[in-house]
């Protein structure tokens, strides 16, 4: 059978790399403008057939390559194919249906599917786009997902300044009812459509389990808080004597409250701001035997990235200064744009200037339901390192 002839973009280059992502700068405007999100086949300079994928005339991201190989055509069928692979993954090799009902289905490049975003909580799948092309082809991937989940319900959307990136407009349905999960045995509400990302932080799963490890009988302090997780981890399973979470987002904390409620652990939620909370603790000579730094990404801009680590290194700064001596810090980034290096160089100088000595133990980041490329280090965001502060 004979598929209908695609829409060709011409590079002004030799493609000379695997990168998925080919900007604007390096292509040909095409004289007939294919629409944002088109399927297209691609040509370098040199007349090379080179790939197949996404086009948009309108982002800094003009083409995102989904495939290399000429007979493999971009259909329903190999978004299916695609997502099948993805869930086999998380399923048969990771076995993660073991130990949770909440993980990421599709995690965008690291699977192949540049621009699409998939979270699964319990019976509810939420679908996140980041390209105009994921979102185009939209009906093709809710019909791949409830294949697999044929049982589940669907909320999907796209943040404003994705959309305007992008564009394409796209206003989400009203916020679903929050899903309970389960997570190395702990309950948590994941309620997607809070503003927080996509409901809740599966990428932080192991991370969480880890740091219970060190909280039996401990003070811990859980800044950045969020909805509850290493808090309620640290009480729950960890055994720990006192936990504190504090957070600056009021809505975000009556989650954690509920979190906490359905563990049935006892954690001190506190409104407010970190900088003058650490502050008023130190000056007050307190000390936590465990403390967890994870605020929100910093920047989404390549030239912010300096003052990013600026205000990474006064937080983490003011974070080991309330660390008691032999105690532990979880110092967390998901500021994609700064890189492990950077994150790691930011810690070394805000020990140097709180005067303490820290030992790293574990240098992690995101589960396993969150794979990159090799060659496509964009999809490795998160950093969470353990250290022991003396």
């Amino acid at each position: 059978m004979n598929t209908p002839a695609l829409p060709v973009v011409h590079l002004k280059i030799e493609r000379r790399s695997n990168h998925p992502w080919i900007f604007q700068k390096m292509v040909e405007k095409p004289v007939a403008k294919p629409k944002p999100g088109t399927i297209v086949d691609i040509v370098d300079a040199t007349g090379a057939w080179v790939g197949r994928g996404f086009y948009n005339g309108h982002s800094r991201i003009a083409l995102r390559v989904l495939t290399e190989n000429p007979d493999e055509v971009v259909d329903q069928a190999f978004f299916a194919a695609r997502i099948r692979q993805a869930i086999a993954l998380r399923r048969d090799l990771l076995r993660l249906d073991e130990v949770s009902d909440a993980w990421r289905v599709v995690h965008s490049e690291g699977d192949g599917l540049s621009g699409l975003v998939v979270d699964r909580y319990g019976d509810l799948l939420v679908v996140e786009f980041f390209s105009a092309g994921a979102f185009r082809h939209r009906e093709w991937i809710y019909a791949a997902l409830r294949e697999a989940f044929p049982d589940c319900r669907f909320y999907a959307f796209a943040e404003e300044h994705v959309q305007k990136q992008e564009s394409f407009d796209f206003r989400a349905p009203d916020a679903p009812t929050p899903s309970v999960i389960t997570e190395y045995g702990l309950k948590f509400r994941a309620s997607p459509g809070s503003g927080h990302k996509t409901g809740f932080f599966a990428d932080q799963r192991d991370n969480r389990e880890f740091l219970s490890r060190f909280t039996a009988g401990k003070r811990v302090l859980d800044i950045c808080c969020n909805s509850g997780g290493f808090a309620i981890y640290a009480k729950a399973r960890g055994e720990a004597e006192e936990v504190t979470g504090i957070d600056l987002d009021e809505e975000i904390l009556e989650i954690a409250e509920k979190n906490a409620r359905l563990n049935s652990a006892k954690v001190r939620f506190v409104q407010a701001d970190l900088f003058p909370w650490l502050r008023d603790a130190g000056a007050r000579g307190e000390q936590f035997d465990v403390v967890i730094l994870d605020p929100a990404k910093l920047t989404r801009d390549r030239d912010q990235v300096i003052p990013a680590l600026k205000k990474y290194l006064d937080m983490n700064k003011l974070a080991m200064s309330v660390v008691k001596p032999g105690g532990i810090l979880l110092s967390c980034s998901c500021t994609g744009l700064v890189s492990e290096e950077q994150f790691l160089d930011m810690l070394r100088r805000a020990a140097f200037y709180a005067g303490r000595t820290v030992q790293i133990l574990k240098v992690a980041g995101a589960g396993g339901d969150h794979p990159f490329m090799a060659h496509v280090q964009e999809s490795r965001y998160l950093k969470a390192v353990f250290c022991r502060v003396d």
